[in-house]
This record gives C-alpha cells, structure tokens and sequence, in this order.
C-alpha cells in the first residue's frame, strides 16, 4: 500500500460513526469535545463464579450526549466454557443480571477473546439470547481480526453478523507482547483485514477498531527459571564474582545490554488508516482506547451529518 509522504498535510477524515472505548476509573480520559457517537464502557467482567462484577455507572460520564455501550469481557478460556454452558444456571444468572443491569445503558458489548474452539454453537446461541432480551438496545460484539475464513473459527463474522446490529473487528494486536516486534497494525495488513471485513460484514453492520496504544519489546528476556547448572553457566557468563545471602537465601546481581524497540501510532499513522478505510467504504470506525491517544488525533475527525 502507497502511504502520503511524511510532511503531508493530515486531512480531516469523516465517518457516520466514531466509536471510542472508555476504561472504568479513568473518565477523566473521556474529552467532551472529541468527536464521538458512541462509547464502549468497558469494566463489567465475569468471575470466577460467572457472576457479572464491575459494572460502570453511566452517570459517571454526564457530559457525553452520544450512545453508551455497556461492554463485557470474560478473561479466560475455561471460564468462558463454564459460562456459555448451554441450560445451566450460570449461563441463565448471567443473561438475567446483563439484560437488568443494561437498562441505563443504549445497547451492549460482548467482549470474549478466549472463547474454545468446541464453544462456538454455546457462543453463537448465548448472543441469540441476549439479542432476544435486549430487544430495541443496540447488541454488538468485538471480534478478533481476519482477513480469510478459517476452518472452525469461533468467531465466523458470516455466522455471527445475523444475531447482533454491529461487529467491532478488533483490527490491531497484528504484534502482541510475545511475539517478535512489529507494528500493532500495518497498513498492508489493515487493508488485507478491512476488505475481508467488508465482504463478510459489509459495511451497514461493520465498525473498523483502531489502536491508539504502543508496544516495546526488548532485545532478550531475562524472565526465566533455571537449574542450578543454569546459574552457574550465567555466573561464569558474567564473571560474577559476589554471592551474597538474604537470610541464607543466595543472590547475585548483573548488568546486561539491551535493545528495545518501540512501535506506536500518531497522527500520520492513524490518519493514514482511516483514509485508507473511508477509501475502501468503511462507514465506522472505534478507537482502543480513550486516553492513549495523542490530543491532537481528534483534530482528523469528524462525524458526518445526515
């Protein structure tokens, strides 16, 4: 993909829709004058009883005239078996306390990242539910990025787009913590990503994610556990000649180079992203997440007007 040089002038890109996702604790990252539709308020979680805990309060965001989206997450792989559990009371408890505790809310998130692979009838008939129950309140969900269809995905956008209003595609993480460095979303890939969303999705249902986050990775990783012939070897290695002893406990200090590499977004790399999206016919797109943004970003934005 061709991107603008780097002194060109950023234009103002415009969409129906601006999404902007918003952490319990820190509404003061919330700037009333941002040019935002909809909120994702992000906090209530499942926990280790599938109980739903941490629910934001709207209220704590008074001077927002825009949609607020109550969004749930579920941070595990055999939590979110134990509650997508077809007929079990778990799963009903849950249901009942979301479609209660989304009454002061104008729609709701699911936001499961680790749902298993055998999971995906359990998934897809639990968001049949709660789209049952919420009746005329907006039903989104966040899904992880694709740019193919994959043999026994969980999260099928074809499969899914009928039982909710909006898919969020989550288009970033493209490098995690883990991973070798790289760029949380290149550009090649973004594009790769939006034009599969847009066949799959197509673009009445589909909202771009985009990242205002950074990541660093260092050149080593000193986070380990070794056999004692591994400290040994590293005392050799380091020429470390003082042990001393906490309480009889030996320990030893050394210094090691490293090298960290940083990748980031600003407001060239995100005004490049959504003009590319806008070129292609994306119509909304949502930020992760409000407050690690640079200030200026929202100078780029505005949201069409019917």
């Amino acid at each position: 993909m061709q991107v603008p040089p780097p002194d060109a002038a950023l234009p103002v890109s415009v969409f129906g829709e601006i999404w902007g996702y918003l952490i319990s604790g820190k509404e003061e990252a919330f700037k009333a004058d941002a040019p935002l539709t909809d909120i994702g308020y992000f906090g209530a979680e499942v926990d280790m009883y599938g109980q739903l805990v941490n629910v934001p309060n709207p209220r704590d965001i008074p001077h927002f005239s825009g949609r607020v989206h109550l969004v749930l997450g579920c941070g595990g792989r055999a939590l979110s078996h134990f509650v997508l559990m077809e007929g079990s009371s778990v799963r009903k408890q849950l249901i009942a306390d979301l479609l209660e505790k989304v009454k002061p809310f104008d729609g709701l998130q699911i936001d499961f990242e680790l749902v298993p692979p055998r999971d995906g009838d359990q998934f897809r008939s639990f968001l049949a539910e709660l789209r049952k129950g919420l009746g005329t309140k907006s039903f989104t969900i966040a899904l992880p990025a694709r740019f193919r269809t994959l043999d026994t995905d969980v999260y099928d956008y074809e499969k899914i787009k009928p039982l909710v209003d909006r898919i969020l595609v989550m288009a970033y993480d493209e490098h995690w913590a883990t991973s070798e460095p790289g760029p949380i979303a290149s550009m090649d890939w973004c594009k790769s990503v939006a034009e599969y969303s847009l066949k799959t999705i197509g673009p009445e249902k589909l909202i771009m994610g985009l990242p205002f986050y950074g990541r660093t990775w260092g050149s080593i990783n000193l986070f380990r556990a070794f056999f004692f012939s591994g400290i040994e070897r590293i005392k050799q290695e380091h020429q470390v000649t003082e042990v001393r002893r906490e309480k009889g406990i030996p320990t030893f200090t050394y210094e090691v180079p490293v090298t960290v590499t940083v990748y980031y977004e600003d407001d060239y790399s995100l005004s490049t992203r959504m003009e590319m999206y806008r070129a292609l016919g994306v119509r909304s797109i949502g930020f992760w997440a409000l407050g690690q943004e640079s200030p200026t970003i929202w100078e780029r934005l505005r949201v069409h007007q019917e």
